[in-house]
């Protein structure tokens, strides 16, 4: 059975729909796209806001996508806006006038899941990808707004990082700078470097880059001229860049318009993006770029895909986000061994309660998280340490998390220790695909069923000496019997469970037991 489904990005310099048929038998194949180019981005880091006059255009661009939609006989859409709508004040008011106008849902979605999506079309090119991924490699994606930069090494993700680092940013920045082309371009440079001389420090330090993945629509166009279009080799080279970078600096606006066959705004973009790749080639010592070819539009089509189950990927995503939030504690210096069973713990109390918690394999990763983070806080002190966590989670970026399932991940940690408010849980429980996950009153449920878990788990570790590593849990008689063979003492495990019984048992309505079968 093949669908047809329209993938549209609402991006900081344009809309951008793509319409696809996706089949199990033949994949995903593109068959029509579709751009109108549009300042958004220019609104938003002037003013904070996006006037009404583009919301104006981009209403009636959009209407028109959706007419193409209808010709087409589309049967599912998903509209994605990213730092453009995600950074304005009035976000909330144009996505409603896109719905009321033209029909359209659009969800405005985390830095973290833009770069998830984007990252989801290159593992489609899945031989490629599995063996670019085996050295040491990084994917620059760089963007209007900002640039992320994500490291893999031995099949894993193993950091993701978002610098304010974007082509149309920078602009803005040298718009209000009275100077020539010459010293913009060195300013530019000194930019990019002040924010990179950071990453390099605490995540490159002992690391080798060999291969650079150059992903985003910039890139893409740079990538188209450098290689010239009939050129079928999608890698190129330092040397190579260097070269077309210099030849780039020396031009004027007009011969990049001609050049590039853009028009004045999209040129003007092209020097700080390539500035900014430049800059990670350098700093990351990467040898060359590897330049899929893959757009935003390929990601949102590929992750619908694999939703339908039209499409399988052989990458495990799911570990990509459990590694990064492992590196993340080692990061704030956690107690690995006592993560490790607090995490073992608490995946077995939440499989053990599958019938009574009525929560899915989402926020079954979401608990494994929690768990992984819950301890981040004392890095910074050990008084009050789980209001720290809450902030150290909340000001980091976690790939592939939604900023709301990010808030229910701080807030499992913050009340893992402290008395749970029902009242206090705050999240701002923006439209989402998991509609389980899509009230507040719902949020605070799970979260409440999380943190009773998560409590529970972490008692089961309490003297920080896996004592209780395999044990046996069952449900007998409205008790969790938790049964170990350990011979030694397990007094603060006995009465640490014992503390965390009443809550566990408020939410639950069972009371968790510990029973040791041998006794010194």
């Amino acid at each position: 059975m093949i669908r047809t489904f329209a993938a549209i990005d609402i991006g900081s310099s344009g809309l951008e729909m793509g319409i696809y048929e996706l089949s199990e038998k033949f994949g995903i194949r593109l068959i029509d796209q579709v751009r109108y180019p549009i300042a958004l981005g220019e609104d938003t880091w002037s003013s904070g806001k996006i006037s009404y006059r583009r919301v104006d255009e981009t209403c009636e661009a959009l209407a028109e996508f959706a007419r193409i939609m209808k010709g087409y006989q589309v049967e599912n859409c998903r509209a994605y806006a990213t730092s453009a709508l995600r950074e304005a004040q009035n976000s909330q008011i144009v996505v409603d006038q896109i719905r009321v106008r033209t029909g359209i849902e659009v969800r405005i979605i985390s830095n973290s899941e833009q770069r998830f999506i984007s990252y989801k079309a290159i593992a489609y090119k899945d031989a490629e990808f599995q063996k670019v991924i085996q050295k040491g490699t990084a994917i620059l994606d760089v963007g209007n707004g900002s640039t992320q930069i994500s490291l893999f090494d031995k099949d894993s993700l193993v950091s993701t990082q978002n610098l304010p680092l974007g082509a149309i940013r920078l602009m803005e920045i040298m718009r209000h700078m009275k100077t020539t082309a010459e010293k913009e371009q060195k300013l530019i440079q000194e930019l990019v470097d002040n924010e990179l001389v950071t990453f390099r420090k605490i995540y490159l330090k002992d690391r080798k880059v060999e291969n650079l993945i150059g992903v985003g629509k910039v890139t893409l166009v740079l990538y188209r001229r450098i290689m010239g279009e009939v050129n079928q080799r999608d890698r190129i080279t330092v040397e190579e860049f260097n070269r077309f970078y210099g030849a780039l600096g020396r031009m004027t606006l007009d011969q990049i318009e001609d050049t590039f066959e853009v028009n004045a705004v999209y040129a003007s973009l092209l020097l700080p993006a390539a500035t900014i790749i430049r800059q990670v080639l350098e700093v990351t010592g990467a040898d060359n770029i590897w330049v899929p070819g893959t757009l935003m539009l390929d990601g949102i089509a590929a992750d619908y895909a694999e939703e339908r189950k039209l499409l399988r990927f052989n990458h495990n995503f799911a570990n990509d986000i459990i590694v990064t939030s492992r590196n993340m504690a080692k990061r704030y210096k956690c107690h690995m061994p006592h993560i490790q069973a607090v995490e073992n713990a608490a995946l077995q109390v939440f499989d053990c309660m599958k019938k009574y918690h009525g929560l899915g394999m989402r926020e079954r990763l979401l608990l494994q998280i929690a768990a992984d983070l819950h301890s981040c806080g004392k890095f910074v002190t050990m008084r009050n340490a789980t209001e720290y966590a809450y902030n150290i989670i909340m000001a980091t970026e976690i790939i592939g998390l939604s900023h709301v399932e990010r808030e229910i991940v701080a807030n499992v940690v913050r009340y893992h220790l402290k008395t749970f408010q029902y009242n206090d849980i705050k999240i701002d429980a923006k439209p989402s695909r998991s509609s389980r996950l899509a009230t507040p009153d719902n949020l605070t449920l799970t979260v409440a069923k999380l943190t009773a878990i998560l409590r529970l788990a972490n008692s089961m570790d309490r003297s920080h000496s896996n004592k209780l590593d395999g044990c046996r849990i069952a449900i007998k008689n409205n008790k969790l019997i938790i049964s170990t063979d350990y011979v030694g003492d397990v007094t603060l495990e006995l009465l640490s469970i014992e503390e965390k019984a009443d809550f566990f048992e408020e939410i639950f309505g069972i009371r968790p037991v510990l029973k040791q079968k041998k006794k010194v």
